[in-house]
């Protein structure tokens, strides 16, 4: 009897104390206020635009008269990413770039869609929107997988196809007909994400784990804590399946470039040659390897990729000792 009585009391001071910890845990990883992300992250050059029920945040940049190039961004990443390339272009170039649904300053998609499909579409529309019919695109991870998946759909829009560490060769989801199963605790992430969270995984696609640098971390965090982006991002990996990947790959033919970080930990450097080798219909094939980068390059060294993409949008032959050119 004393043991229950014990028992009881341990219980009746244990449970208020998890409530009171949970609901404070809760309280402090609140969704950031659209007003503050806005204030913080948006610029001058900030511009909104809804397509199907999602409110866009982009931003297009250089001559409207020059050559068009769409950059689409990694996953938990935002356009911010790119904003030493568009440095490095806007003199000449015409660059229009997006935040996803559900990343950066673009709304969450009220039909709950996140697959590649839904995606696609949506860049379609949004290229409709902006009178975007011709044009050179660039996709960095998942934003490479929508770069191939939207090029084969609309071969007659893309001059070139440039993919920057593309996922999708990774093992986990290649080939896939069906989404991969997640940790069974992975939903405590749409309710509790604490910024280490953010650290943990860019230290993990870079080359260089240290050289991670903290305005990037604390970028990518508070993004990926607007109004309900958590849940967001944790449905388009709950729904992510990439098809026939290699028959798409496969079937491309627009000049492409491949840019790959040697020491990339997600999709190793060894899946930038099969990629070169399944490209048996485009003509014309580069590749470009990153000794000391890893999946991040473009955040890892924004001076050299950005000069890179420049010169081959340029149509300089741009091969350097860190480069391994044409196959």
């Amino acid at each position: 009897m004393k043991s229950l009585r014990k028992l009881a009391l341990c219980l009746s001071i244990l449970i208020p104390t998890l409530l009171i910890i949970g609901a404070a845990s809760t309280w402090h990883y609140r969704d950031f206020s659209a007003n503050a992300l806005h204030k913080k992250y948006a610029s001058i050059d900030s511009k909104f635009l809804e397509i199907d029920g999602v409110r866009f945040h982009y931003r297009d940049d250089g001559p409207r008269d020059g050559p068009t190039v769409l950059l689409v961004h990694a996953h938990w990443a935002s356009l911010i990413m790119w904003d030493q390339w568009v440095t490095a272009l806007s003199d000449k170039y015409r660059v229009v770039r997006f935040d996803m649904a559900g990343h950066g300053l673009t709304g969450i998609d009220p039909s709950g869609d996140y697959t590649i499909n839904r995606g696609v579409e949506l860049m379609q529309k949004f290229n409709e929107a902006l009178d975007l019919s011709k044009f050179d695109i660039v996709g960095t991870s998942l934003g490479g997988t929508h770069a191939i998946h939207y090029t084969i759909r609309n071969p007659n829009q893309i001059n070139r196809l440039v993919l920057l560490n593309p996922g999708a060769l990774n093992a986990g989801v290649r080939g896939r007909d069906t989404a991969r199963a997640l940790p069974w605790w992975i939903d405590i992430l749409t309710v509790i994400t604490p910024r280490s969270f953010f650290q943990f995984m860019l230290e993990g696609g870079y080359g260089d784990p240290s050289s991670v640098p903290d305005e990037v971390v604390t970028r990518w965090h508070e993004l990926q804590m607007g109004d309900n982006h958590r849940r967001a991002e944790l449905d388009r990996t709950q729904q992510y399946v990439s098809g026939d990947i290699v028959g798409m790959i496969r079937k491309l033919s627009a000049p492409t470039l491949i840019m790959w970080g040697e020491k990339n930990p997600v999709v190793t450097v060894d899946q930038a040659y099969e990629f070169i080798d399944l490209l048996e219909n485009v003509p014309e094939k580069q590749l470009a390897i990153y000794p000391g980068l890893g999946h991040m390059a473009a955040l890892e060294d924004p001076r050299v990729t950005a000069r890179d993409i420049r010169r081959y949008l340029d149509g300089t032959h741009f091969f350097d000792d860190h480069l391994k050119g044409d196959l």
